[in-house]
């Protein structure tokens, strides 16, 4: 069983700015956790992707370092409207006068220089994850720095320039006809720029878990949304309640995303392991933890296992607890993908690194991998999530076409 971590410290260039929420520390720091707790087959995580040793090879206990792949126009065209890669590259070429346009402004989604450049690198990292995974050069993949899943066609959206996902899922199930493709996603917002992309096909199912659009953004997800087309019943939604936690996440799990995958019968499974669905995340609702979202990431490996030879790619996405919960979530999503347990602790050096990036007056990461500063507190919801959700899966099950027993 092999393991690719694709990644380059030059993907960090996708950057709003130190104000913005979406900040490239999280997969950086992802990077470097997993090189402190060993889960590299190389020392070090060099610049270019490719490790100080990429002779060196892999284990079943460690995952070889990739470099992104190279997403040309072309590529882009498969999901992108050429007059907004156009707007995208004006936009980079010339912030400071960018005069608005194409999701592009101030607000979620700003420019910043060299955006086009910046954002086609992100998909060059996830377009070898899946390519590599597909190809069977791989068995599992992980592209941290992935997972913008609101891009759409013709304009950006919810901090996400170009849909890396989107592109590269198009693009495999281009260049082999026939290729299943069983996209599923985590993110406490739902994927719809992904499920947008595809939602009149048969041939890529999507699955979202998110809080509901009622109370975030960006507001669809519904559980009535299940396709078009070619592609009815070849979407499926679990829009939850705010508060829902762990339980809630292992309850839809069970009851929807394995049935839906099961019947489905891919060939490879992409997960977006977006980690703002935890409990101290400042954007959302939700009340997963470390341990929580940990779990989730070996249920897709188990899943993957049963249903498609273990061909899975993951991706980041969102997570706005930068520099403690969403690096903790990720590094352990990598162990997942290599099938051992991480570290109980975390490495004073990681932690002293993760402080001085989160600057003066921020909060010390913990020292232990699944303690949490915040605790979830089902109660302060007023409302019972898991009774919520459930209310939300029953209905779902009776009448989607994957989902009816």
């Amino acid at each position: 069983m092999s393991v690719e971590f694709v990644y380059a410290t030059r993907l960090a260039e996708y950057d709003f700015g130190g104000a913005h929420p979406l900040r490239p520390e999280r997969f950086v720091l992802t990077a470097e956790l997993a090189d402190a707790w060993g889960l590299l087959a190389e020392t070090g995580v060099s610049a270019d992707g490719r490790g100080e040793d990429a002779a060196s090879g892999t284990s079943a206990r460690h995952a070889l370092v990739v470099a992104p792949g190279t997403c040309v126009e072309a590529d882009l065209l498969r999901v992108h409207d050429a007059a907004y890669i156009a707007a995208v590259r004006a936009a980079g070429s010339d912030p400071a006068h960018w005069r608005g346009g194409f999701g592009i402004g101030p607000g979620d989604t700003p420019p910043f220089p060299r955006m086009h450049e910046a954002a086609a690198a992100v998909c060059g990292a996830t377009l070898r994850a899946v390519d590599d995974v597909v190809a069977k050069r791989c068995d599992r993949a992980f592209s941290p720095a992935g997972g913008l899943h609101h891009a759409h066609r013709d304009r950006a959206a919810g901090f996400c320039v170009y849909n890396d996902l989107a592109v590269a899922i198009a693009k495999a199930t281009a260049e082999r006809p026939g290729l299943r493709v069983a996209y599923v996603d985590f993110d406490a917002h739902h994927g719809d720029g992904v499920q947008e992309a595809f939602y009149a096909r048969a041939d890529v199912l999507t699955v979202s878990l998110h809080e509901s659009g009622r109370y975030l953004y960006p507001g669809t997800g519904r559980a009535i949304e299940m396709g078009a087309g070619a592609g009815t019943g070849f979407a499926v939604n679990v829009p939850l309640p705010p508060g829902a936690g762990d339980e809630c996440y292992a309850l839809a799990f069970g009851r929807v995303v394995m049935p839906a995958v099961r019947a489905f019968a891919p060939d490879v499974l992409v997960a977006q392991l977006g980690a703002d669905s935890h409990v101290s995340d400042p954007l959302a609702h939700l009340q997963t933890t470390v341990a929580g979202q940990h779990a989730t990431a070996r249920r897709v490996v188990a899943l993957a296992e049963e249903v498609c030879g273990g061909r899975v790619v993951a991706t980041g996405g969102g997570g706005y607890d930068t520099f403690s919960a969403v690096p903790r979530a990720w590094a352990c999503a990598l162990a997942a993908l290599l099938g051992v347990a991480p570290p109980a602790a975390i490495p004073e050096s990681w932690r002293a690194l993760a402080a001085e990036a989160a600057g003066p007056g921020a909060a010390a990461p913990p020292e232990a991998t699944f303690s949490e500063a915040v605790l979830p507190d089902a109660a302060a919801w007023g409302a019972d999530p898991r009774a919520e959700t459930e209310r939300v899966i029953e209905p779902l099950v009776a009448v989607h076409p994957l989902l009816r027993e």
